[in-house]
């Protein structure tokens, strides 16, 4: 049976509740290792402590993403083919999230919102093979062996990091795997400031990586259009034709507030009005931040500290390596 190496990334003193609810709901599980990463270089925080991992698989979390306490079962039978490399599932708004952090969570799990990033925030259809799109690094499988051998993350990115390396991934031939009941629960932001900052980071990591690997979808860029536009009809508002498009936005923002109604009866999925815009254009101003201010260099944190919490049980392989500080 497979043996996991769950990598944790957290700030110096951070609370985990990722690694508590491991230890509540799987408490006497042999087949996995945790490995909490200290620092505030996210990814390389993860590449060290993958370097320390002994699992076959290393699973990468959040420190706040809630495990469902089946995802070990479901990525071991994913991974009984061995051109599966990369096997993933989505981030769930938990029920007990306030009603503004349920709004952003509708917002990122319609497909108005995100596109074919939805299926990121909710769990959707059959396992099926994928891309970088419907996959999220605060819950993502990736074999050992090959996330060494093409050398990790690359660490001038964050965000973005996973789908830089999962394009890496693809290129080289493996296969990625989106599971839709291999799923966590995750907060959304707890205020509208902390929701601008993430779409505004999530835009600015997809300019960055394209810098970096000089590759794009059009459908990423859709946002920075959208921007475009916005200025061009500023312009030339006396063009009556101008606001063609507009009016099928905000039409189509109006169906996707009233599917989202229908389906969960909270008034508030009204406000998903006001909210589409504001994601699309932070996004797309964050993108565009991201190509002007050129490629990254590697963040630098020299006071990482990869910390092994719990252990792997006797029966599974490399339980003889030498452990982590």
């Amino acid at each position: 049976m497979l043996s996991f190496s769950i990598i944790i990334p957290v700030k110096p003193g951070g609370y985990v509740l990722a690694r508590e609810h491991l230890e509540k709901a799987m408490p006497d599980e042999g087949r996995y290792e945790i490995l909490l990463a200290e620092g505030s270089a996210p990814s390389r925080q993860r590449n060290l402590a993958a370097k320390e991992a002994r699992g076959d698989i290393l699973y990468f979390l959040d420190d706040d993403s809630v495990i469902n306490p089946e995802n070990l079962d479901y990525c071991t039978a994913a991974m009984s083919n061995p051109a599966v490399a990369v096997v993933g599932g989505p981030s769930i708004t938990p029920a007990e999230d306030s009603w503004i952090q349920q709004l952003f969570g509708c917002a990122l799990a319609s497909a108005f919102g995100t596109g074919a990033v939805n299926s990121r925030y909710r769990a959707q259809g059959e396992p099926r093979t994928t891309t970088d799109k419907e996959l999220i690094l605060c819950n993502l499988a990736v074999r050992r062996s090959v996330f060494t051998d093409l050398n990790g993350f690359n660490e001038c990115l964050y965000p973005n990091e996973e789908n830089e390396f999962l394009e890496r991934a693809m290129s080289a031939g493996y296969s990625l795997l989106h599971v839709p009941s291999m799923f966590v629960f995750r907060s959304q932001r707890r205020t509208l400031h902390a929701f601008i900052r993430q779409m505004f980071n999530y835009g600015r990591g997809r300019g960055q990586q394209t810098l970096i690997t000089s590759s794009y979808s059009l459908t990423s860029f859709i946002p920075l259009f959208f921007i475009a536009y916005l200025v061009l009809s500023l312009i030339c508002i006396k063009h009556v034709f101008m606001l063609v498009p507009l009016v099928i936005y905000v039409s189509a923002a109006l169906v996707s507030s009233l599917v989202v109604l229908s389906r969960t009866g909270h008034l508030y999925s009204v406000l998903l009005l006001g909210v589409y815009p504001l994601m699309h254009i932070v996004n797309g101003a964050g993108l565009l931040w991201g190509l002007l201010s050129g490629k990254p260099g590697p963040a630098v944190d020299s006071s990482i500290q990869v910390r092994r919490i719990k252990t792997l049980g006797d029966n599974y392989p490399g339980v003889s390596n030498p452990g982590s500080n």
